[in-house]
């Protein structure tokens, strides 16, 4: 096997007998953190297995899905390897056209170890995953911790992108956490869930990510982030503290020779996209050990009360009006707006149609209701930019799909009792509800998004027979935010503890941002975060990079890549210019100005049309 488990390191610190490569006495005396609540599982990635590609390389990441040679029993290394794909895959644009590799960024052999252990936050039911990377040529001299929330709804490996890519060949240690997110599914079918090596156990045979309260085998699928009750994201920060903390403790066990390892000995970069970017700035807000040197955010989830919108109000407000929007001829060439023939979707057309025979919308030809639908997004604060973008996100559904997963766990509720009728279930190749078959549920800890659907898994109820079936469920998600309900207060109550904190005044903090985005736009996140910031006496520097939007991975689309940049070369140059100020005493700035960055068109990107300095 090309990953060699060294040894599972138990929470008392004692010797295990068993394993074949014995602790030294120094890491045998080495504390633990108190938060772990699992043993640390320990392995070598080296020779064609290695810490940023599990040894696919560039090509191999952007290729086939890695196989297994068992489909329904994927050892462990499998299983990693995938996971490792599926993460650099859903986030990084590795298309021909795209750069990568050429333009900016680069997938290295990166020889080394990694240490994995369960955490759990004070008050939390379930644990988030917590994994560090330690690069064989770690860097002695300039001691680096990178520590890095997944991003959206990801598995462990979520950021390896970002974080992995940039630190990794740098000789930095990268710190990642799921957050109390990820593919951890349980399967209520048999009873099973995922172990700390991504392969599967039934409930009672081993400590499990998620281990939701008992229900019957017709239950559908559980998933951490909606029905573990704890409401994940109001913890995100203490999450990334933890990570952090994790990070230093497994480099004591790396190097204990050269420990202890300190937040004053070790310079501790936190970097994160989208949920992830939300999670670093969460944590920096909480920061009162002065852990971290420096913060890197990219499109962050944020929310700061009386500046801006949290997501859960304005993707329940997308989710009813952006289809009727669309329509309008201003939106005639955006990517996904249309129909492949040029036309405008049935079912945005019937939106509109619906919208206005409920009195909603005035206008008695579908170009007065899509005015309608737009004005009505317009004076709540979106731009013409993020609803073309969003265009994407409409016809994907994922709208309905982020407020339905998202309401559960705000509400903090279970997988049989998801508001709205909601439901996961399992289903055959035919899209009909049947039990997942055993290859198919041992890919999801691998292969899953951390919010179905997808892979096998189905989000089912909050359909209708009517001319618009979603239409009723999504106004039943948009009242969970405007109405008066028990529930409704609930989910006001989780979003409002996912508020951010303002961070220390000495600490270096870059936010960037797509201005196209379409799913976290920028007026309801970053911009009035940076204005809070600066309102508060804090200097952040802030670039909203023209023409980049939200999702890099969906630049492989030739019609959305010609109109947009990728964000990720941006978050690299600043965490270079991070570096830069940490490690080479350059002056961090008091303000940049933003790359005048340009549409990459039909051809493959080159390095001038991202207007970097």
């Amino acid at each position: 096997m090309n990953l060699r488990t060294l040894c599972v390191l138990p929470l008392l610190a004692l010797a295990l007998p068993a394993c074949s490569n014995h602790p030294s006495r120094a890491e045998v005396a080495m504390s633990h953190p108190e938060f772990l609540v699992s043993d640390v599982r320990v392995t070598e990635h080296r020779d064609h297995d290695d810490l940023l590609s599990a040894g696919l390389g560039l090509a191999g990441l952007a290729g086939a899905p890695s196989p297994f040679v068992d489909p329904a029993h994927p050892t462990a290394a499998e299983l990693r390897r995938r996971a490792i794909q599926t993460s650099w895959k859903g986030i990084a644009d590795l298309g021909p056209l795209g750069g990568y590799g050429t333009v900016y960024g680069a997938v290295p052999t990166v020889r080394g170890r990694e240490f994995q252990a369960f955490a759990r936050v004070p008050g939390a039911s379930q644990p988030h995953r917590v994994l560090l990377q330690v690069p064989d040529a770690f860097d002695a001299a300039h001691r680096c911790l990178v520590v890095a929330p997944s991003s959206g709804s990801r598995g462990v490996y979520g950021a390896i992108s970002l974080a992995g890519a940039w630190g990794l060949p740098k000789g930095c240690a990268v710190a990642y956490t799921d957050k109390g997110t990820g593919a951890g599914y349980f399967d209520y079918a048999d009873d099973s869930g995922v172990q700390l090596d991504g392969t599967r156990a039934k409930r009672g045979e081993a400590m499990l990510e998620f281990e939701p309260t008992p229900a019957a085998a017709d239950a559908g699928i559980a998933v951490k982030q909606m029905h573990s009750g704890d409401n994940p994201e109001a913890d995100w920060g203490r999450d990334v503290i933890q990570a952090a903390q994790f990070g230093l403790a497994m480099l004591d066990r790396a190097f204990p020779a050269q420990a202890p390892f300190t937040a004053q000995n070790t310079k501790i970069i936190a970097t994160g996209l989208s949920n992830g970017g939300g999670a670093v700035l969460q944590a920096a807000g909480l920061d009162d050990g002065h852990l971290f040197a420096g913060v890197i955010a990219l499109e962050p989830n944020v929310y700061v009360p009386g500046h801006g919108r949290p997501m859960f109000d304005y993707a329940t407000e997308a989710a009813v009006w952006l289809p009727c929007a669309l329509t309008t001829s201003r939106f005639a060439k955006a990517p996904f707006a249309r129909a492949p023939d040029g036309s405008v979707p049935p079912a945005a057309v019937q939106r509109c149609k619906t919208l206005h025979a409920q009195g909603r919308l005035a206008g008695s030809t579908l170009a007065a209701q899509g005015e309608a639908a737009y004005e009505q997004l317009r004076a709540h604060g979106w731009t013409d930019e993020a609803i073309a973008t969003a265009a994407s996100t409409t016809a994907f559904d994922l709208w309905r799909v982020i407020a339905a997963g998202y309401a559960s766990s705000y509400a903090r509720t279970g997988a049989t009792e998801m508001p709205c009728g909601f439901r996961y279930v399992t289903i055959d190749k035919d899209n009909q509800p049947a039990p997942a078959d055993a290859a198919t549920r041992a890919a999801w800890w691998a292969d899953g998004s951390g919010i179905p659907p997808g892979n096998g898994i189905a989000l089912r109820g909050g359909m209708d027979r009517s001319d618009d079936p979603t239409l009723a469920s999504l106004d039943c998600l948009r009242q969970l935010w405007t109405g008066d309900s028990a529930m409704a207060q609930a989910v006001r109550a989780s979003v409002a503890a996912t508020a951010i904190r303002l961070p220390r005044a000495d600490l270096p903090l870059w936010v960037l941002h797509g201005a196209s985005d379409g799913l976290l736009p920028t007026a309801f996140t970053s911009e009035p975060y940076v204005a809070w910031l600066r309102s508060e006496g804090r200097a952040p520097l802030y670039w909203r990079v023209p023409y980049a939007q939200h999702f890099d991975a969906f630049l492989t689309v030739p019609a959305f890549g010609a109109a947009h940049v990728p964000l990720m070369p941006y978050g690299y140059t600043a965490l270079d210019r991070l570096w830069s100020h940490l490690f080479e005493g350059a002056p961090w700035p008091s303000e940049l100005p933003t790359p005048a960055a340009q549409p990459r068109g039909g051809s493959a990107l080159r390095a001038e049309m991202l207007g970097l300095p």
